[in-house]
């Protein structure tokens, strides 16, 4: 079969491996790799698609390392609340009337806002699974996908759950050529009793699968934790043996020196997400500390109905100012560090390998932002630009596996116009249930 070529002539490129961490010049993609970047115009064969990079600033697709897709139909529906009352009272009872049509056309809408904002992999959290996975495949973005699991039930539906759970990991682990990935979700430590996360435990070693939680979000939780269970959530996940796998934590707001060296002694790497944080007034993590102890720190928006949207360029600003802010440090986090946090530690986060940088070798996930606008200039330094100027609004192409996804800002794959309206008439349905 022959292979798809590629050339992009003229372009700048956040290579994040230099001195400036940019270069201007040409990269070529073969299939689903870029096989050469650099300053040298390269010889290409003759029929190679060629595409002009002037005005565009090309970077790694964003990672966004959790989030729950479905939301998307509750944006807006309970804003302005505390996390437990939001979750209990306006989330849930919500969640409870889910079908698994809803779960489509929820997460179907936000892969469409995801794409065309240049997020090119994600987690997902959440329940019918089968259908996130299918919305995946078909718009061809790269998924991290786990069934997440509420434990607060009989043992005969825990049982269920977790049967659910692992059938969905073994039935959709590298699927889509690959694009598929999945782990393994007790939801959180306080919606978990203790013998059924050692059973996710259990499961995770049995598949060979990372784990993912919720965890530390917010002061209350901690409390709870250590009210029920005689300690705090760290050490009560280290006990269960949650971080004798390759684990990835959600949040990770409140946490002690003792903890982070914890988090840092295993390895365990956690998704920062400032935004939802800071809208549900959870409180801001010690990202700089973390960072500074060896742990790898991704971001994440969260679910677009605790967000309320799913801008991975708003998620690297808030990194970058909010610690500045806190710490009184303006070093805190610097712009390069916050494009890490949202491509090449995103990736380090979901344990997938030849993602998150643009260098020969690696996949050809990567997105263009139309450079020729007033917020970027002048033309000093992209990478200040495209943490502190740019929005999801300025991403013009996108490409996941060296398959172009996005062109001149409209999605190539997804039915965008039925999606808006098929999403619209799912939430009215919940309405009336």
């Amino acid at each position: 079969m022959k292979k798809r070529k590629m050339i992009i002539k003229n372009g700048t490129f956040a290579v994040m491996q230099n001195q400036k961490n940019v270069l201007r010049g040409y990269m070529v993609v073969e299939d689903d790799l870029i096989t050469y970047i650099g300053e040298q115009e390269p010889q290409v064969e003759e029929g190679t698609e060629v595409i002009d990079g002037t005005h565009l600033f090309f970077l790694p697709g964003l990672i966004n390392t959790h989030g729950h897709t479905a939301m998307s139909l509750l944006r807006g529906y309970g804003d302005d609340l505390v996390l437990q009352v939001w979750l209990q009272e306006k989330m849930w009872p919500m969640e409870g009337k889910f079908t698994a049509d809803d779960v489509y056309w929820g997460t179907s809408l936000s892969v469409v806002e995801m794409l065309k904002g240049g997020t090119t992999t994600f987690l997902d959290m959440y329940d019918h699974m089968d259908q996130v996975a299918s919305v995946t495949e078909q718009s061809g973005i790269r998924g991290v996908l786990t069934r997440g699991v509420i434990g607060l039930c009989p043992p005969d539906v825990q049982r269920h759950k977790l049967e659910e759970a692992t059938a969905f990991a073994k039935n959709w682990h590298g699927k889509a050529n690959g694009r598929i990935t999945t782990m393994i979700s007790p939801h959180a430590p306080y919606t978990c009793p203790p013998d059924y996360i050692e059973k996710f435990v259990q499961i995770a070693h049995e598949l060979d699968l990372p784990l993912h939680t919720h965890m530390s979000e917010t002061a209350a939780e901690v409390e709870q934790n250590v009210k029920d269970y005689g300690e705090r959530p760290v050490a009560h996940l280290l006990r269960l043996g949650v971080f004798s796998r390759p684990a990835l934590v959600a949040h990770g707001v409140h946490l002690t020196d003792e903890e982070i060296e914890i988090l840092a002694a295993h390895n365990v790497a956690v998704s920062h997400n400032p935004g939802s944080n800071l809208k549900l007034a959870s409180g801001v993590a010690r990202v700089p500390e973390l960072l500074k102890a060896g742990v790898t720190v991704s971001l994440g928006t969260d679910g677009p109905a605790s967000n309320n949207n799913l801008d991975m360029f708003e998620e690297m600003r808030l990194a970058a100012l909010i610690h500045k802010g806190v710490s009184g440090d303006p070093t805190a986090i610097p712009a390069a560090e916050a494009l890490r946090m949202g491509t090449e530690y995103g990736a380090k986060s979901l344990f997938l390998e030849g993602v998150g940088t643009l260098a020969a070798g690696m996949k050809a996930d990567f997105i263009a932002l139309n450079t020729d606008q007033a917020h970027f200039l002048p033309h000093t330094d992209f990478i200040s630009h495209a943490v502190y100027s740019a929005s999801a609004k300025d991403v013009e192409h996108v490409w996941v596996d060296g398959k172009q996804l996005v062109k001149n800002g409209a999605c190539l794959t997804l039915d965008e116009e039925k999606i808006r309206r098929e999403a619209q008439g799912a939430f009215e349905r919940l309405l009336t249930r």
